[in-house]
């Protein structure tokens, strides 16, 4: 047996599908897209839950809804369980009366039971059970109240067959009946609807009959039936909520008190940004860069022990110090960043879970829209800070190409998790006392260039026309730590499983030609390595944004390019081969780095922040972008303005040391 849940966004479903499932589900991507796809067993059965995308309607005008829609009607469904927010029920019955014409089984979840109630809405569920002809369960996911019946229900099968039809008029009603009559199709009341709609899915099924039918009915109306059937569908819930639904709460919500700070037209951007810079305050500053320092030592000793007991087991010179001055060095860079990112992500999580972070894109879409995006635009952005390659394939959501393709190009300019380590170990370091400023001043430098690179794109190239911005304000809600908790375990799992695998790689090659010369002579001064010849090649490159001609910083930042973490796993390793390094890992005191003054650490910062991203994210921008040709253009584009950003920043800062 096979359970589908199907809902609006923010309805809890979800949360439901994570109680319903437990600890046994399986996540993946649906084809060709990166929505994600959760399927998992009915807790004590074999029967499987499918948790569909959010949406709000079976139409096909995004992706979440075309993905809904074809696994509804193309897959083998023995019952839909359709997650009802309580707290909106008229916006949510739109989609339930759509799910009602498919041949499927309906069980209606009317979920955040417990909110209804706190906002004085009383919910008479008989009445809904006759008037939606199907059987109705109140539930509550986050208090898990009302979840042990619905999974009884589901496995025992007591489910009302609904018999749903009769909510048009007349004349809708007659041509509906004509054209299900000579179908043999499944699902003969929903594409008979959608044939009256002309979508282009049913379309494919019509006959000339059907057609003659479709302009008979359409005769007997002077505008779009698609209008009309929609009118027709809110007019009959209506109905529905008058004798079934009674709101006695006349005071405003907590949530309407609450948009009136958020939603402020004048309060709004200073709150957003208060409340980012205190995100990166905390995810860098104090509290971040205590853990590196804990992480950190806690490497440093571990590195000593492996040197220890290698070399007591007799291991030779060159393995010590590949295991140690390699691996250990270049991996213990990045896990010692760790603790960071799992305070980002927790911040973000909390955002996201409270219900801020929708209003907020709402809130930006305005002024979005004067330079080309929309608020569509902004959730590849806010998925961009954790990592760049979901947050590139997320912007294939938006319809319009120009604002897709400029997405797609800016959302690598976002501060994402691999990047962090750069900021944290440069701010830490030359701007003691002050790391969390600088460390979010560099997000808020982040969205400049992206607005300077969106009016020049949209001036010069794209020419974008926004996609309309429609976005639903869930109520604000206290974060389910659990959810929370799982989603930052899931993400710093996944950042470790990626870099991980990289870093060995890399970090093992860098040991190599660091420890080389070019005629393969073991234990030569670092700067008579291979390496050190590879990266004179092209340190002229960063000399207009630091002053010097240092190899070491040539190589970590091409290293960037495969994964922006390796810049500080190869500065690690690097520093381990010069001649005075102090204790710890990550702090260079050594003569190849004494150079970086203050101006140029924050251009070295600027130009790894924004350059072209490491190649998984090249690789994502090439397929949304169709070319490879554009991807190319977007790589020089990102490069060449990170280098002219990382130049001005160096040479105003030197200016202003002179002054000073």
């Amino acid at each position: 047996m096979r359970v589908a849940l199907v809902g609006n966004q923010n309805s809890g479903k979800t949360t439901l599908f994570n109680l319903l499932t437990g600890t046994n589900q399986k996540i993946g991507n649906w084809p060709g897209v990166t929505i994600e796809k959760k399927s998992g067993f009915l807790r004590g059965s074999d029967i499987e839950v499918v948790d569909l995308p959010g949406i709000y309607a079976l139409s096909p005008y995004t992706m979440e809804e075309k993905i809904a829609r074809d696994y509804l009607l193309e897959e083998q469904i023995d019952l839909v369980v359709n997650v009802i927010d309580s707290t909106s029920m008229e916006r949510s019955f739109y989609l339930t009366t759509q799910i009602l014409e498919l041949d499927i089984p309906v069980l209606m979840a009317l979920n955040m039971a417990d909110l209804a109630v706190t906002n004085g809405i009383s919910i008479d569920l008989k009445t809904l059970e006759e008037r939606f002809d199907t059987t109705i369960v109140s539930v509550s996911a986050l208090k898990k109240t009302g979840v042990f019946e619905l999974i009884q229900i589901i496995k025992n099968g007591h489910i009302r067959k609904n018999n749903y039809d009769h909510i048009y008029d007349h004349v809708i009603e007659k041509g509906l009946s004509e054209i299900e009559a000579s179908m043999v199709l499944i699902h003969q009341r929903f594409f008979a609807v959608k044939l009256l709609e002309k979508d282009p899915v049913a379309s494919a099924y019509a006959t000339p009959e059907h057609h003659a039918i479709i302009e008979r009915v359409q005769s007997s109306y002077n505008r779009d039936m698609e209008q009309v059937i929609a009118d027709e569908r809110y007019r009959h819930i209506e109905m529905i909520r008058d004798e079934a639904i009674k709101v006695t709460r006349t005071a405003p919500s907590a949530t309407d008190r609450l948009d009136r700070i958020f939603l402020n037209k004048y309060a709004a951007i200073p709150i957003f940004v208060v409340i980012m810079f205190a995100i990166y305050y905390l995810a860098a500053g104090a509290v971040g860069s205590w853990s590196v320092e804990v992480v950190g030592t806690m490497i440093d000793h571990f590195g000593e022990w492996t040197t220890t007991t290698l070399l007591g087991l007799g291991a030779s010179a060159w393995s010590v110090s590949l295991v140690v001055d390699g691996i250990i060095a270049g991996v213990g860079a990045i896990l010692s960043f760790v603790p960071q990112l799992m305070i980002l992500f927790t911040l973000i999580a909390l955002l996201e879970t409270s219900g801020y972070m929708a209003r907020i894109s709402f809130f930006l879409d305005r002024l979005f829209r004067k330079i080309g995006l929309s608020g569509k635009s902004l959730i590849p952005f806010i998925i961009g800070s954790g990592c760049s390659v979901p947050a590139i394939m997320s912007a294939r959501t938006i319809k319009d190409e120009g604002e897709k393709k400029m997405t797609i190009m800016l959302t690598p300019f976002i501060p994402c998790s691999a990047k962090l380590p750069i900021i944290t170990l440069f701010a830490g370091y030359f701007f003691t006392g002050h790391a969390g400023l600088a460390s979010a001043s560099l997000y808020f430098l982040a969205i400049v260039i992206i607005v300077f690179s969106a009016l020049l794109m949209n001036r010069f190239y794209f020419r974008s026309k926004p996609s309309s911005y429609i976005s639903e304000l869930p109520s604000y809600k206290v974060p389910n730590l659990r959810y929370v908790t799982y989603d930052v375990g899931g993400k710093t799992i996944a950042f470790i499983k990626n870099a991980g695998s990289i870093i060995v790689l890399a970090s093992v090659v860098l040991w190599f030609l660091i420890s080389f010369s070019w005629r393969f002579a073991y234990g030569v001064p670092a700067d008579q390595s291979m390496l050190a010849g590879l990266g004179n090649l092209f340190a002229w490159i960063f000399y207009p944004m630091t002053g010097e001609m240092n190899w070491g910083v040539a190589v970590s930042a091409i290293q960037g390019l495969i994964a922006k973490e390796q810049v500080v796993s190869s500065m690690a390793i690097i520093s381990g081969f010069s001649e005075e390094v102090s204790t710890g890992l990550l702090i260079f005191e050594s003569s190849m780095f004494a150079f970086f003054t203050p101006a140029s650490a924050y251009a070295f910062m600027a130009f790894n922040l924004f350059s072209a991203p490491c190649f998984g994210s090249i690789a994502a921008m090439r397929s949304e972008l169709g070319s490879t040709r554009q991807m190319l253009g977007a790589v020089l584009f990102q490069t060449g303005l990170a280098w002219v950003v990382a130049v001005i920043i160096f040479q105003a800062g030197r200016l202003i040391e002179v002054i000073l």
